[in-house]
């Protein structure tokens, strides 16, 4: 879990087959004159956005979610990829936990970004095309738009709800804005063609989401973000850092259990969209950071024997067992530099808090 809204995650790397189809379509509407779409509310109701949106929906949904949580429960530990937490109510879950106090990632970021946005431009300049990824509520962004006044923007993101919403409020807030979105799980390869339309093109990937990939799938995701951006790209990256264990563990074990029912959400998605008997409370939630993993991880724990079925699969579980849900790597500065030179990129600028809790990163394509 962490603070962009960590969609379109997980613990492994999916094949490539369509993500190259998924990035042309989208792309594709930046250099032609594909179609609008605009939504609207119901009939007689008033219009919800006056600028037109371009989206293209991917369709990451039951399908995938079922092939991987059987894939996932049938391995030994047993996982499920941390994407599958943001149905509507796992991405309205999270939004509460970014408010709770001992949740310190999305205040601290966005306190960062407010004073680093002059830099900024300076470094990056105007008239990018402006892809985030994980935009969720789009709420970080916001705090760049005005200054660094990019061509275009593409929000991508694998809650199609969340991401209809607040990328139609962003071009209602923000009319000279071109706004595009993609619903698309972006853990799949990323192949943008090259967007003749845009001089130079800058990723946005707030919130630590990287933290979720194990170092060597974090390469490998950096590496295809660096493919994606061409030599004079950008990536600005939310870096979460290593801290005092107290700070980190309270983070994910908040005492109003937030973020314990946003963990067991994911059983209930499990059960409601897959038609499953599994019980969300036969579970309990268990964060706990894993020092000589340098991560956070959170668990669902068995609280007795059982037996679940999805589809027609069965699994068993003994009291204790656990599905691994999420890693959240934390790093030093110079420990990312290392991450960063390895998928293609130079660490440009680093800003952090007085606390040294969280930074934020400008790497530039070498």
């Amino acid at each position: 879990m962490n603070d962009c809204y960590s969609r379109g995650l997980g613990f492994e790397t999916a094949p490539a087959s369509h993500s190259l189809t998924i990035f042309a379509a989208v792309i594709e509407a930046f250099i032609s004159d594909g179609p609008l779409t605009i939504f609207r509310d119901s009939p007689g109701t008033r219009l919800m956005i006056s600028t037109a949106i371009k989206f293209y929906d991917a369709h990451p949904g039951s399908y995938d979610l079922k092939r991987e949580v059987i894939s996932g429960l049938a391995r030994t530990p047993r996982t499920i990829p941390p994407k599958f937490f943001y149905d509507r109510r796992g991405s309205e879950l999270f939004d509460a936990i970014c408010e709770l106090p001992e949740y310190y990632q999305t205040r601290t970021e966005m306190d960062i970004l407010r004073n680093c946005t002059a830099e900024l431009v300076d470094h990056i300049g105007p008239d990018c095309l402006l892809v985030e990824l994980g935009s969720g509520a789009s709420k970080k962004v916001r705090l760049l738009l005005e200054q660094l006044r990019p061509s275009s923007y593409l929000g991508v993101d694998i809650s199609k709800e969340f991401l209809l919403s607040s990328t139609q409020t962003l071009a209602t807030d923000y009319p000279w804005l071109d706004v595009h979105a993609a619903c698309v799980d972006f853990s799949h390869t990323l192949d943008i063609p090259h967007c003749q339309s845009c001089e130079h093109k800058v990723t946005f990937f707030p919130g630590s989401s990287i933290g979720n990939f194990d170092p060597d799938d974090a390469i490998d995701l950096m590496h295809r973000i660096a493919q994606m951006m061409d030599m004079n790209g950008y990536l600005l990256i939310g870096v979460d850092l290593k801290k005092d264990i107290s700070i980190l563990n309270s983070a994910y074990n908040d005492a109003a259990g937030i973020t314990a029912e946003f963990n067991l959400n994911l059983l209930t998605r499990i059960r409601d969209e897959l038609g499953s008997d599994i019980d969300p409370g036969a579970f309990r939630h268990h964060a706990f950071y894993n020092p000589d993993r340098g991560r956070i991880e959170m668990h669902l724990v068995s609280t007795h024997q059982q037996r679940i079925r999805i589809d027609d699969q069965f699994f068993e579980f003994n009291a204790g067992e656990s599905i691994h849900t999420e890693n959240s790597y934390k790093y030093t500065i110079e420990e990312f530099a290392e991450l960063a030179s390895a998928a293609g990129f130079e660490q440009k600028q680093v800003w952090t808090d007085e606390d040294g809790l969280f930074s934020v990163q400008l790497l530039k394509t070498v």
